[in-house]
C-alpha cells in the first residue's frame, strides 16, 4: 500500500474511533476522495481485522467501542487548526465548559513535537478573529450540563422560564430531546407541558432548573431537521411562502455570496441587482433580516410579506420622527 493511502486508512479508522456513524458519503466528503476509493480503504481495514461495522438502523460505519487505536501524531495542518479553534476560534461560539476546553486543547499542544509547536506558536501570531456578539450565559455550564444529564437519562425536568411571549416567568415540565446552538445562544428543544407539544427554549432565560424524579419514554422519533423544516431560522410557522426579493446592486453582490437557506436561488440582473428566492415556513424571522438591509431590498412577493415590512418601516419613522 502506497505510503499517501496508508496515512489515509489510518486517519480513517481514527474517524470511525469517534463513536459517530459515518455514511459512505459522509467519509467522501470528510476525505476528500470518491466513494468508490472510501470503499476501498474499508476493505483494507477488513483485511487487517479491525473491528468496524455498518450500522444498518443509523445508516453508517463505526467501530466497535470496545477497540482502542493508541493516537497518532499531529501532522502541521492538523495542529495548527485545532490550535486555531483551541486560541482563536474559541470565543465566537459560547461553548459550555470552555475552561475544560482550553485545559484539552493546552494539553494536546504540549505534546506536540518541538518544531511543530514552534510553528503554531508563531504562525498564529499573525492570527486574529474579532469575538461575535453573545446572549448573556452566567450560568450556561451548569444550566447545560444538567439538560445534558436529563437527555442521556431521560428525566423530566422543571424549570421556570423567563418567557418573552407570555411576559412572565412560567413553570414549564420538559422532556428534552435535544440541544442547539444557533444565532450566538444556545437552546434546548423539548416536549413542553405547557404547549403540549415540542418547543424550543433559550438557556439563557432558564432561571431555575431540576431534575424530576420521573422518565419519560424516548421513541427515538424527534428529528431536528424535520422539526425545523423550512423555517428561515428556528421557528417554524406552520404555513409555506414563496419569497422573492431584489436586491439593488450596492449590497447584491454581499448578500448573494452567502447560503442564507436550503431552497435559495439567485438570478443576477444586467443593472448588477440580484433577485433571490426563497420558500420558507413563515414570515416573521426572515421579515427581521430583510428589515437590516434597510433601503437596499425591496420584497417582489408575497404581499402579506410586503405589507408587514411596510407597516414594521412605518412604525419605525413614527417613533422615530
Amino acid at each position: 500500500m502506497k505510503s499517501g493511502r496508508i496515512g489515509r486508512v489510518v486517519q480513517l479508522l481514527t474517524t470511525l474511533q469517534a463513536g459517530k456513524n459515518y455514511s459512505a458519503g459522509d467519509l467522501s466528503k470528510i476525505f476528500g476522495k470518491s466513494r468508490r476509493t472510501i470503499f476501498r480503504d474499508l476493505k483494507e481495514l477488513e483485511a487487517i481485522g479491525l473491528p468496524f461495522r455498518y450500522d444498518q438502523k443509523a445508516g453508517g460505519y463505526t467501530v466497535d467501542p470496545e477497540f482502542f487505536l493508541p493516537p497518532i501524531d499531529l501532522n502541521l495542518q492538523e495542529a495548527l487548526s485545532l490550535l486555531l479553534l483551541v486560541h482563536k476560534a474559541r470565543n465566537n461560539i459560547q461553548l459550555p465548559f470552555k475552561n475544560s476546553g482550553l485545559l484539552a486543547g493546552l494539553k494536546i499542544e504540549n505534546n506536540l513535537p518541538v518544531k511543530i509547536r514552534q510553528y503554531c506558536d508563531t504562525a498564529l501570531k499573525n492570527v486574529s478573529t474579532r469575538p461575535s456578539p453573545q446572549a448573556p450565559a452566567n450560568h450556561l455550564d451548569r444550566i447545560f450540563s444538567q439538560l445534558q444529564k436529563a437527555l442521556v437519562t431521560k428525566h423530566v425536568v422543571q424549570m421556570k422560564y423567563n418567557s418573552l411571549f407570555e411576559g412572565r416567568i412560567v413553570d414549564v415540565e420538559l422532556c428534552p430531546c435535544h440541544l442547539l446552538y444557533n444565532h450566538r445562544a444556545w437552546y434546548v428543544l423539548g416536549l413542553s407541558s405547557m404547549h403540549r407539544g415540542v418547543r424550543t427554549f433559550k438557556l439563557n432565560r432558564i432561571k431555575e432548573l431540576n431534575l424530576l424524579d420521573k422518565c419519560f419514554v424516548d421513541e427515538g422519533r424527534f428529528d431536528l431537521y424535520e422539526y425545523l423544516g423550512r423555517a428561515w431560522a428556528m421557528i417554524p410557522e406552520g404555513r409555506i411562502y414563496n419569497i422573492k426579493l431584489r436586491f439593488l446592486p450596492k449590497v447584491a453582490e454581499n448578500v448573494t455570496e452567502v447560503q442564507w437557506h436550503s431552497t435559495q436561488k439567485v438570478t443576477r440582473e444586467s443593472d448588477g441587482s440580484a433577485i433571490m428566492e426563497f420558500r420558507v415556513d413563515g414570515l416573521n424571522e426572515i421579515s427581521w433580516w430583510i428589515l437590516g438591509y434597510g433601503d437596499q431590498v425591496q420584497v417582489l412577493a408575497p404581499e402579506a410579506l410586503r405589507k408587514k415590512i411596510v407597516e414594521t418601516t412605518t412604525n419605525m419613522i413614527s417613533i422615530n420622527q
